[in-house]
């Protein structure tokens, strides 16, 4: 079973999307020039990410995606950055490296009760260049949305509390195996996750972070102990800002010359608006194409590894010619 209604909703609105076109004769020249170098697997090996093997992990992977959204700078601002061992990291791996500095210098960031009463001032110090207990000069930005990521912060630790006996890892027990599902539980008991958007008259599901939560957990424990989920193929995509505009850049979709402006201009779109929306479900519905184009040529792969491929291309310069679209969410 599927507890994921995430592709039904999609092609609705691929079906009728103005803004944004498939273009499906692109996929496998994409395939033919790209899909040599993409990854075997998704390694979580890294010197950003916590791991001991143990309940510990689960638990420290949550914090990190209950934050991990919307890290580009606002026009004129510095990027978010932070140091962690000698080594300056911003963006997803900034996050990460803040988290793991600040576990290891004692601060209990995956515990509820210390997520539940956190404030500002604790936050801001975790994520500050430099991290909590050191005595230089604070950072010249903050991470974006800080407030918000305080209150889902909050909001999480509460929720453990009071529906999870405190911890995250009661929910696996409740998932019996289903990363689909274990995705779907996270949506549904914690708000900050509930990725979705009114189009056409109906609902469109994302859940972008429930499903890297799950992906996380998945590519930590190579899909064992608490990674032992039996249907990675279920997930789809992560819709987000840099596979659309990897995408674009491959041909494999296209944007109508008004939105096509207003991105390379940079000019925000607003979230749950139609051209995000169309984008988003777009970019979940190249991704499922081009699962099935490397099945035809005898390789299976799941769209989380095709996410992780193009996310991975879009570090290039190649595929940064022009800007991917700006919209500040807490969902991507």
């Amino acid at each position: 079973m599927n507890y994921l209604p995430v592709l039904s909703s999609v092609e609705r609105v691929v079906a009728k999307s103005r803004s944004v076109t498939f273009h499906p004769d692109q996929v496998r020249a994409a395939i033919a020039q790209w899909g040599h170098i993409i990854p075997a697997s998704m390694p979580w090996e890294h010197s950003c990410h916590f791991f001991d093997g143990s309940e510990k992990t689960v638990r420290w992977i949550f914090t990190l995606d209950v934050l991990n959204h919307s890290f580009w700078p606002d026009p004129g601002n510095p990027v978010w950055s932070v140091i962690y061992k000698d080594n300056i990291f911003s963006g997803y791996w900034g996050l990460a490296a803040a988290l793991k500095r600040a576990q290891e210098r004692g601060v209990p960031v995956a515990d509820p009760g210390f997520l539940a009463s956190l404030d500002q001032t604790a936050l801001s110090e975790i994520l500050s260049l430099h991290g909590p207990g050191h005595n230089a000069s604070p950072s010249r930005e903050d991470i974006p949305m800080i407030d918000k990521r305080l209150q889902n912060l909050q909001e999480a630790g509460s929720i453990l509390l009071s529906e999870l006996h405190g911890d995250i890892t009661t929910l696996f027990h409740a998932a019996s195996g289903s990363a689909a599902k274990l995705a779907t539980l996270v949506a549904s008991l914690f708000p900050s996750f509930r990725d979705e958007a009114a189009y056409g008259g109906g609902k469109v599901y994302f859940l972008k972070r429930a499903q890297i939560f799950a992906s996380d957990v998945f590519a930590a424990f190579g899909g064992k102990q608490w990674g032992d989920f039996k249907d990675m193929d279920r997930l789809t995509a992560f819709a987000d800002y840099k596979l659309p505009q990897v995408l674009r850049e491959l041909g494999i979709i296209s944007y109508q010359p008004e939105l096509a402006a207003r991105v390379l201009a940079l000019a925000p779109l607003e979230a749950g608006s139609t051209e995000e929306v169309e984008i988003r479900a777009m970019t979940v519905w190249a991704v499922e194409r081009l699962k099935e184009e490397f099945q035809r040529r005898g390789r299976t792969l799941t769209s989380p590894e095709i996410d992780s491929w193009l996310w991975g291309l879009g570090q290039m310069d190649e595929f940064r010619k022009t800007p991917y679209h700006r919209c500040r969410t807490i969902f991507y």
